[in-house]
């Protein structure tokens, strides 16, 4: 090949190139102008102050597309789909209780990102702050507001397979002691202490008493119930098959998503409650397969996330097996009932 030919060759694939980035860029830029665009047809926000103890309101991660894509917002607790207020604060997963919120955020980076979970007082104000080792999935705070709780994958990014592996968290938030993980507690199965490289915790939920809570462990192929103690520092299993427990306000039941044969690998879960007392559980009237851990509205109503046009939509449902799923909420995730 002559000099003349290779630099036309040269210029040729420079222009290639040259079109190839600017179609990139032409189509980052018409992407990121759709997602701050307001969703037509959606919810109606406008921008004003949350709250995490105004009287019958629900706050939630938006997930309708627009300027206020991802951040918390505040709708009547009976009208989730009304009008929504917009806070200026954005996480991934959220929880509140008793003007306490636990917000677990993206730190974007110039390589990757990163994560972090933040303690807000109840007019959403950073009270703490500690770094998360991988996604967000899970958030929960104690009915009193004293202890928070999340939950990051650090290997892969999906409970539906087996090729994952969690670390929960639990911090005070009045002293800032914090657990990076529960896997620093002593494991009591049938009775003796069990040791196991592959324990794996993930959904925490607390109890009433500043003392106890529940979680999933998974270990040796098998998921469980396990019942924690703050001051003892120990987790106890209670019952197989488990994931994501949601304790009941009073104190007796346990909402879950539990893996069904015969259902497809990628949605293996169905909706049950367990009674603490009996360990009876009862199916729920939801047949789709629903990757979340539910939030009791009540001692008798669930609320929980599945997939929608715009990230998710929420549901409620009855804890006692009988009525059908309804949808209150589009494109909205991680509820928590304030006030």
């Amino acid at each position: 090949m002559t000099v003349r030919a290779r630099i036309l060759v040269l210029l040729s694939a420079l222009v290639v190139l040259t079109g190839v980035a600017t179609a990139s860029v032409l189509h980052a830029s018409a992407r990121a102008e759709r997602r701050n665009q307001p969703q037509a047809g959606g919810p109606r926000i406008t921008s004003g102050a949350v709250t995490l103890t105004e009287p019958g309101r629900m706050v939630f991660r938006n997930m309708a597309w627009g300027p206020y894509r991802d951040e918390l917002v505040s709708a009547p607790a009976t009208d989730p789909s009304g009008p929504r207020t917009a806070s200026r604060v954005k996480c991934l997963r959220f929880y509140a209780a008793a003007g306490t919120g636990v917000c677990l955020q993206a730190v974007h980076g110039p390589v990757s990102d990163t994560y972090r979970a933040v303690i807000l007082d109840a007019s959403l104000r950073i009270r703490a702050r500690y770094d998360v080792p991988g996604i967000p999935s899970r958030a929960r705070v104690s009915p009193s507001g004293r202890y928070a709780a999340w939950t990051a994958f650090v290997g892969g990014d999906s409970y539906a397979g087996t090729n994952f592996s969690t670390r929960a968290a639990i911090v005070d938030t009045r002293t800032g002691m914090l657990t990076p993980s529960l896997e620093a507690y002593r494991i009591v199965k049938d009775g003796r202490t069990y040791h196991a490289a592959d324990a794996n915790f993930w959904g925490v939920t607390f109890a009433s008493d500043d003392r106890t809570f529940y979680a999933t462990l998974a270990t040796q192929g098998r998921t469980y119930l396990v019942r924690g103690d703050l001051r003892g520092r120990t987790v106890t299993t209670l019952h197989t098959n488990v994931e994501c427990p949601s304790l009941s306000p009073d104190g007796t039941r346990i909402a879950f998503k539990k893996r069904v044969p015969g259902l497809p690998e990628d949605a293996p879960w169905q909706l049950y409650v367990l009674d603490l007392r009996t360990l009876r559980e009862t199916p729920l009237a939801e047949p789709r397969s629903v990757d979340d851990q539910v939030v009791w509205r009540d001692d008798r109503t669930l609320v929980y996330a599945l997939p929608g046009d715009y990230g998710a939509d929420l549901y409620t449902l009855p804890a006692d097996g009988t009525g059908k799923p309804r949808r209150i909420s589009t494109a909205a995730v991680s509820p928590a009932y304030v006030g």
